[in-house]
């Protein structure tokens, strides 16, 4: 999409997240963004194709955002015309007791795309510096040595936790996985009307927790703690993109558009040649197969 310029998204620079905007329509109707999407689409599905033959890259794309944000239905529209074998989404919970046994990077660490693949992480190992952050005492619950209590979960607490993040995104640039990392930037409105639409509809009364609710009322401590994380951990090799996400075909389009941009700057990513000798002999096997 012509209309997305990387540059007006890509965080390069310290944000404030007060200002940044939430919502885009591209002076387009929602059926003329749908369509936009879908040669979008389209494109980065033969790309994807490209990227599996070639088999020496890895794509990872996290999705953060607040509740209602869109990241469910976006990934169903922006990859629907991927091979299933070459994409892979993981969905983020509450660890288990098994995940809580390891280190808080072990279960993000064994979902990662192999090579040839894109991984879809909705929600992230962000989660543990922003969930966690607003609620200390999840913390708790890892079992950490030298964290015995809430006062233990400081500033040099979560300053290591964001040095290891970085250390962990740097080592897999380093060995092939291409990072992008999406921020869907929701306004509170919006959210508001998005919960009530969940109440209204009696299909959609699943999507609906009272947990919602209590988590709205901590809306300026996410915020503060999402600014922090891209401020800290937007870098060359793993940057943050800031989607505004009130319009949901919009925000499919800005993904897929920049996606489709970055992936295209790798001229390497192509499919593999024949080997020499069986390639000169394609028109020999044409024949054989013709007069089968």
């Amino acid at each position: 999409m012509e209309r997305v310029h990387i540059s007006d998204y890509k965080i390069e620079t310290t944000i404030d997240l007060s200002i940044q905007k939430s919502v885009e329509d591209f002076n387009l109707s929602k059926k003329e963004l749908e369509k936009e999407l879908e040669i979008t689409r389209v494109k980065l599905g033969e790309l994807q194709d490209r990227l599996y033959a070639h088999g020496k890259y890895a794509v990872l794309v996290c999705l953060q955002g607040m509740d209602t944000s869109g990241k469910d239905s976006l990934i169903r529209e922006v990859f629907k015309d991927f091979n299933a074998r070459g994409v892979v989404v993981h969905s983020f919970k509450v660890p288990t007791e098994l995940e809580l046994k390891h280190d808080y990077l072990w279960r993000h660490y064994i979902a990662l795309p192999a090579r040839g693949k894109f991984g879809v992480f909705n929600r992230t190992h962000y989660e543990n510096v922003l969930v966690t952050r607003v609620h200390p005492n999840y913390i708790l619950g890892e079992n950490l040595p030298n964290v015995n209590t809430v006062e233990d979960v400081n500033e040099e607490f979560w300053n290591a936790r964001f040095e290891q993040i970085n250390t962990f995104e740097k080592s897999l640039a380093e060995n092939g996985t291409l990072i992008f990392k999406f921020f869907l930037n929701l306004s509170k409105e919006e959210q508001k009307n998005r919960l009530l639409r969940r109440l209204n509809k009696p299909n959609k009364n699943w999507k609906f927790s009272p947990g919602d609710l209590k988590e709205r009322k901590l809306w300026d401590n996410y915020q503060k703690c999402y600014q922090d994380a891209i401020n800290r951990t937007s870098k060359e090799h793993a940057p943050w993109y800031i989607v505004p996400a009130d319009n949901k075909p919009a925000a499919r389009c800005i993904v897929a558009s920049i996606l489709l941009k970055e992936l295209s700057a790798y001229k390497d990513i192509k499919e593999p040649e024949l080997e020499p000798k069986f390639k000169a002999k394609i028109s020999e096997y044409k024949i054989e197969l013709e007069n089968e």
